[in-house]
């Protein structure tokens, strides 16, 4: 008899992909940098329960999040150019640097490694991916390994600002289900810049600035769709955990809005694109005026209201503002966990000092239930107390990391 084989179904109606998503909990059980930022070389070996990392200001708390978020697509939490990241001695930077990591899961160990390969002076900055030693296509590869996701200080605005960091927020919280939407947002920026160069130059290549456009039409589209799909499930599992308790954080209504996802609202994905590629061919003059296209995925933007309040987030107050990032992100924590199995790996700056008592031990209390590997900076052991000894602790003082 043929052997059978079964695979996982998508809800009805899903953009999102389920299938090559690793299911079962997974943790950081070894971290090894080389070059990297004030660390010249470390090892640091850890188990499965919350990681807590205190010590003084500028002691390198914040560089091992900032190493662990380059697992994650992108630039990792500070967005600096991959050279910056080396490590400066006697004011030189160094050539290259490397971040290693073992994932303990049930597959049993893989090792994931990132860095800036060494070069020649005054060549291209070349990033490095490899799963086991070999070289994987992109850091999305990571993806289908270790889901990573943060809130740091800097996150402190995100309602405040502009819609760029809030298209940001979500798409990190898009790869967790589809590690091919990097690859899509790629592509994406780069037909959106390379169609503004041919306006900016005024090349009147009509077939070129339409080959642009299409890949804008079509993965502009996708991009909405993901996006959309994913703060509607995160709403709803909001409200639901709403109608079960009463929570310690103010409850976030979302939802993400753009001309593109109104499309979607009243038709299919195909209709998106024809409807986006025919409003790009219109606006060529305008957008050469303009000096940036006027319509596309990269308009859109996530709004977020305090439920309580029914009052939009920006005009709440600035720790009623923390509060409902700590809500977000939990709640987004759970989601990807009843998805893939596993949650992801939370990455949280600074976040205890910010917060009264009682939301200190509401965090701890939703972490612990949550089963996450977090991984938490602060000055003071005192403010991760109500984790009531369920946590590693480690004491950072000048690039050396010891447990206490």
């Amino acid at each position: 008899m043929a052997a059978t084989t079964t695979t996982s179904t998508p809800n009805p109606g899903s953009v999102l992909p389920v299938d090559g998503l690793r299911s079962g909990p997974a943790h950081i059980s070894r971290l090894d940098l080389t070059g990297f930022r004030n660390y010249p070389a470390l090892r640091l070996d850890v188990g499965s329960s919350p990681v807590v990392l205190t010590g003084a200001n500028g002691a390198g708390k914040t560089n091992l999040l900032e190493a662990l978020s380059f697992f994650a697509p992108g630039r990792g939490i500070r967005k600096d150019a991959l050279p910056d990241v080396a490590r400066l001695s006697n004011g030189v930077s160094a050539s290259g640097w490397a971040v290693a990591a073992q994932i303990t899961g049930p597959d049993g160990v893989v090792s994931l490694g990132t860095g800036l390969e060494a070069r020649p002076e005054g060549g291209p900055a070349r990033r490095a991916v490899r799963i086991d030693g070999e070289p994987a296509r992109g850091q999305a590869a990571f993806s289908e390994h270790l889901c990573v996701v943060w809130l740091t200080p800097d996150m402190d605005r995100l309602f405040m600002e502009g819609g760029t960091a809030r298209r940001q927020f979500v798409d990190r919280m898009v790869y967790g289900f589809d590690a091919e939407h990097a690859r899509r947002l790629a592509s994406y920026e780069q037909a959106m810049r390379g169609r503004q160069r041919l306006l900016r130059d005024n090349v009147g290549d009509a077939a070129w600035l339409a080959a642009e456009e299409e890949t804008m039409a079509a993965t502009g589209v996708a991009l909405a769709a993901a996006r959309r799909e994913v703060v509607a499930r995160l709403d709803a599992a909001i409200a639901a955990e709403e109608a079960l308790r009463e929570e310690p954080f103010p409850r976030a209504g979302l939802a993400f809005e753009g001309e593109v996802e109104g499309w979607l609202d009243t038709g299919p994905a195909l209709e998106a694109e024809d409807r986006l590629r025919e409003v790009l061919a219109r606006g060529r003059a305008r957008d050469a005026e303009a000096g940036r296209a006027l319509h596309g995925a990269h308009r859109s933007d996530l709004v977020v209201r305090h439920r309580g309040k029914d009052m939009a987030a920006a005009l709440c107050s600035t720790g009623e503002q923390k509060a409902l990032l700590i809500a977000i992100v939990l709640a987004h924590a759970r989601l990807l966990g009843l998805a893939r199995g596993a949650t992801p790996v939370i990455l949280l700056d600074e976040i205890a000092a910010h917060l009264d008592e009682g939301r200190r031990i509401a965090l701890a209390e939703r972490i612990l239930a949550l089963g996450a590997q977090a991984w938490l900076t602060g000055t003071d052991t005192s403010l991760f107390e109500a984790f009531t000894g369920q946590v590693q602790i480690f004491e950072v003082s000048s690039g050396q990391v010891s447990q206490v």
